[in-house]
């Protein structure tokens, strides 16, 4: 059975402004997704469909709900934090 094993981020620190840049690679983040999603025929649409392509998170990120928001900010997050902790500086 598969057993995920990430690298262990807990205890990197990030700064107020590496917060706040999470929110802004997020939300490109979003746009790049989206932007990907309507190259291949997707649009917006209330419900989830891969036969009529369409899905509700195709809209601005504004739109999305917090947990659809923390996906994209998770993602960001942990791979800042894992950057950090190989060693490299981001300021």
């Amino acid at each position: 059975m598969y057993k995920p094993k990430p690298i262990d981020t807990s205890s990197v620190i990030l700064s107020d402004d590496i917060v706040n840049l999470i929110e802004l690679i997020s939300r490109n983040i979003h746009e790049n997704w989206s932007e990907n999603k309507i190259k291949d025929g997707w649009v917006w649409g209330e419900e989830l469909d891969a036969t009529k392509k369409t899905h509700p998170s195709i809209t601005e990120y504004e739109n999305l709900s917090e947990e659809e928001k923390n996906y994209d900010r998770t993602t960001v997050t942990e791979t800042i934090k894992t950057l950090i902790k190989m060693g490299y500086n981001i300021n």
